[in-house]
């Protein structure tokens, strides 16, 4: 259906925005040093918020690809190889994804002097050997580890070990250690992950830590000093409403995100499941606006052509790299459906701290889940700003995003760009309204329009 645009100038009753809502003039043309000025504020407001763990990694999110949503402890050495030659055969390195991450069942045991020990028959060549392979490739290699006695598939846990273990991942040069919460003991949960913190830093190795402690002691209070991204929420599935309702929690904790720590939805899960083509591509456009870490979750050998041109997209792939580094949240919502009684209801996939899975359901806060059409936004450097029109109903809906509500100034002419037509559409004065079918997204960057 051809996308419909309307340069429309009425009113819509959003919420404030908390952030970037400043009103620097009622001037019907707001010249365009103004909205610099408010993006620089945006800066430093921004950098108070979110302290990150300084050891100079993750200033933008982490983009890559990781063995759990498709393989689960099904992986091996040729599997693994075969991956990597996958992203280069694609040019996936070229756009950023360079991260090959092994998640749980690559461990074995340990040897008597408390070494771990990797899984042999699965990887006969040894660790060391496979990341030596993928950094001779020109990418980076990340291991899987456990906050506890037992990973979540009863591997060895790094608990009581951290030392050994950060040690072991220097000898190996590992690069990003993905770190889980399964088989705790009443060690509390932010003293276990400073452990390996300070264990990681004393090696002088750097290494990207990224934390999975389900969101379970809200990590985004306190995790910013700790590691470079933190789980906000239990684990993804491969469908519309599980990536919904994980967007949702994720949300309140925008403001604690920024270069160098960032809040983690968890991983990707295009071209996995039963989602429609428009549902995969609203979820990689989401992830990318939210600033998550991007890490692909598929078969790379056996990827559609749908899935390969959704996170090939280099434009919404700059939102999520974008170097200013706010999270987009947000910042309008309207209910245009009545919800029957299990849409009303957010199913969720928990871990018990053994390592298996439950399946909960929980009522969803006030404004979230279908029969909704709503507006997020986030600034972006040079006074630009990336709009996503979300349509979570079951119907076709105009949706409209406001000047007052992303935080642009009232007046101020910005001229738009739709990234996924690659196309530019026009300039537009106080709003701008797009057509957005069911489960889709009309994802739009303005820019300002210069006077001349």
């Amino acid at each position: 259906m051809k996308r419909q645009y309307q340069k429309s100038s009425g009113v819509s009753h959003l919420s404030s925005h908390p952030l970037l809502s400043h009103r620097l003039s009622s001037s019907s043309i707001m010249p365009c040093f103004h909205l610099l000025l408010l993006a620089s504020l945006c800066i430093i407001f921004h950098n108070n918020q979110a302290m990150a763990m300084d050891n100079g990694l993750g200033l933008t999110p982490p983009m890559g690809w990781n063995s759990w949503n498709r393989f689960h402890c099904d992986i091996h050495e040729d599997l693994i190889k075969d991956t990597v030659q996958a992203a280069k055969d694609f040019g996936l390195d070229k756009l950023g994804y360079v991260y090959v991450n092994l998640d749980d069942c690559w461990q074995k045991s340990r040897n008597k002097t408390g070494y771990i020990i990797e899984d042999h028959k699965a990887f006969p060549s040894g660790i060391p050997a496979l990341s030596q392979y993928i950094h001779d490739q020109g990418m980076k290699f990340g291991l899987y580890s456990d906050a506890g006695l037992f990973t979540c598939q009863k591997r060895p846990g790094s608990l009581k070990y951290e030392t050994q273990d950060a040690a072991i991942y220097k000898e190996w040069k590992i690069d990003y250690l993905k770190y889980d919460n399964c088989w705790s003991t009443l060690e509390p949960v932010k003293h276990r992950y400073q452990t390996m913190h300070d264990a990681l830093n004393k090696t002088g190795h750097s290494i990207f830590f990224s934390m999975c402690e389900w969101g379970v002691q809200d990590p985004a209070t306190w995790a910013p000093a700790v590691g470079n991204s933190w789980r906000t929420t239990g684990d993804i599935g491969p469908s519309w409403k599980s990536w919904t309702g994980i967007l949702n929690a994720n949300d309140k904790w925008w403001q604690q995100a920024g270069p160098g720590g960032w809040n983690d939805p968890d991983m990707l899960e295009v071209d996995n499941g039963e989602m429609t083509a428009a549902e995969q591509k609203a979820h990689f456009t989401m992830w990318c606006l939210i600033k998550a870490p991007l890490l692909l979750g598929m078969d790379l050998r056996k990827i559609s052509k749908t899935g390969l041109d959704i996170i090939s997209n280099t434009e919404v792939i700059q939102w999520n790299q974008d170097k200013l580094g706010v999270q987009g949240h947000r910042v309008y919502q309207e209910k245009v459906e009545t919800l029957s009684a299990s849409s009303s209801r957010l199913s969720l996939r928990k871990r018990r701290l053994d390592g298996s899975m439950i399946q909960t359901e929980e009522a969803l806060e006030e404004g979230g889940g279908d029969g909704f059409i709503e507006v997020w936004a986030g600034p972006l450097e040079g006074g630009k700003y990336a709009v996503v029109l979300f349509n979570r109903a079951s119907k076709q809906h105009s949706i409209t995003a406001d000047w007052n509500n992303i935080g642009i100034p009232t007046g101020q002419a910005m001229k738009g760009r739709d990234v996924w037509q690659h196309k530019n559409i026009g300039t537009f004065a106080a709003n701008f309204t797009a057509m957005v079918e069911p489960h889709d997204v009309v994802a739009i960057q303005l820019e300002p329009a210069f006077l001349q």
